[in-house]
């Protein structure tokens, strides 16, 4: 192929001028503007067009060739890099019913960029840590991806990478948690309807799970300090954003409330926030910075970018002995976190990639869910965001059993109408998901289904 006619035009920055050089390049490759196997203009050409230095392109060149995304050949000069893919078969099944009932976000967009993700992995200079012992905490790159996204994205401005622990996925990290401060037997408060896998941990490690009573504002703080007062509880497991199942979010007001509860009881305070990224206001202070004294911190990557990462990141505290506890516990679990996952995460945080993704989770969790309101209608409790994975159907427990079976005869499979709740509490609702589905086709498909059971009572019309 002959010479490109490739005119880069640099957008302004305070960046040194290689960096933005190599930025443009990069994205007139993905853009298509220069293709694959095309010859960059020689260095001193380019340089005299764009008014710099040779060396700055020389730089720029080399940082280019360092990325793959060209090669250089001595004598004939430097090509653009082919980049081969392959085509990539999702493993969500499309057989079988339409999956209603697991609580995971899009997949399209991470698989959009597994390819070039694995490419650029091969360049890096940390890969031998594939095949090695990590640190107990986690590598420290990848920590340090992680503080980022806690300070920029969930809204804990004092995650550091040094204090920050590297598991694999949020149920590990509740089970880290959990197993660390509570012995066989232990009461562990939460919400009474709560997430279907802090169920799985209870079963496990063979704790009580306690459920406190909640309002339109999430955990109730007198229902809270009475559950604690009654069972000595140490633990409380708190879904402030999104709340799994019901979609609530607490107002700062709640927020306070709360902690003043824990630091009366003298509760440690286990905030799952994972669907922070998809609330609407950003002024909701964590309960991390609230109580930086006894909130443990969990932030998943699994539902803002890619469930398959298997990764999560622990914040303990500012108090040293939860912190060393809390590693003697990722020890003994785990001995390390693996580094695949970490590594493809902090090539994203990196290079961009992470923000591509969740901006096209949101955009389309965001068109699922209105998708929902248009459908569920009032039979839908109106969540306080514009995109959730996931929604909450109110309704008495005999019909939540009748109208889920019907839909799984009809083809739709929601989460059994009994599993976010504990021993002994009302089911009073279904929470129907929206992320599994391979495409938005398919979620429409399956609300109808769930609308249909809905107004027929229990039954409904099969998938055709």
């Amino acid at each position: 192929m002959g010479q490109s006619a490739w005119s880069p035009e640099l957008a302004p920055g305070d960046g040194p001028m290689w960096r933005r050089l190599v930025d443009t390049l990069a994205s007139d490759i993905e853009s298509g503007a220069i293709a694959a196997g095309a010859r960059l203009p020689p260095q001193r050409t380019l340089a005299f067009q764009l008014g710099v230095s040779v060396g700055t392109v020389t730089r720029a060149y080399e940082e280019a060739e360092r990325s793959g995304l060209v090669i250089s050949h001595v004598g004939r000069g430097t090509f653009v890099a082919e980049r081969k893919s392959v085509p990539l078969s999702p493993v969500r099944s499309l057989q079988g019913p339409i999956d209603l009932a697991r609580n995971v976000p899009p997949i399209a967009p991470a698989l959009a960029q597994i390819q070039h993700t694995l490419d650029d992995l091969h360049r890096r200079g940390d890969l031998a840590a594939l095949v090695d012992y990590t640190p107990i905490a986690g590598l420290e790159v990848v920590r340090e991806a992680g503080a980022r996204w806690l300070s920029q994205v969930t809204g804990v401005k004092r995650a550091r990478a040094q204090r920050l622990i590297h598991v694999s996925g949020g149920q590990q990290a509740l089970t880290l948690v959990c197993s660390s401060f509570a012995r066989t037997g232990d009461p562990v408060l939460c919400d009474r309807a709560t997430y279907p896998g802090n169920r799985t941990i209870a079963a496990h490690g063979g704790w009580n799970l306690h459920g406190v009573g909640s309002d339109g504002e999430g955990m109730d703080p007198e229902d809270l300090d009475r559950a604690a007062a009654e069972t000595g509880a140490r633990l409380v497991i708190v879904i402030p954003t999104l709340h799994n199942p019901t979609t609530v979010t607490m107002s700062r007001k709640r927020r306070q409330e709360i902690v003043e509860v824990a630091r009366k009881r003298d509760l440690l305070l286990i905030e799952d926030d994972i669907y922070r990224v998809f609330g609407n206001d950003d002024s909701l202070t964590p309960l991390a910075e609230l109580a930086p004294e006894r909130t443990i911190h969990i932030a998943s990557l699994s539902k803002a970018l890619a469930p398959g990462l298997r990764l999560a990141f622990v914040l303990p505290p500012e108090d040293s002995a939860i912190e060393d506890r809390l590693l003697l516990g990722q020890q003994a679990l785990s001995f390390c976190p693996p580094a695949g996952g970490g590594l493809a995460f902090a090539q994203w945080m990196e290079d961009g990639t992470a923000k591509v993704i969740v901006d096209q989770v949101r955009a389309e969790t965001g068109r699922r869910t209105a998708l929902a309101r248009e459908i569920l209608g009032t039979a839908m409790a109106e969540p306080p965001t514009s995109g959730s994975l996931h929604v909450w159907l109110p309704m008495a427990g005999d019909r939540a059993r009748k109208v889920a079976a019907a839909a799984l005869r009809a083809g739709v499979e929601i989460t059994p109408p009994d599993a976010p709740f504990g021993q002994g509490d009302e089911v009073d609702g279904l929470r129907v998901c929206l992320g599994a589905a391979m495409d938005i086709q398919q979620v429409e498909q399956a609300l109808r289904v769930v609308r249909s059971a809905i107004d027929s009572g229990g039954q409904a019309r099969a998938i055709l």
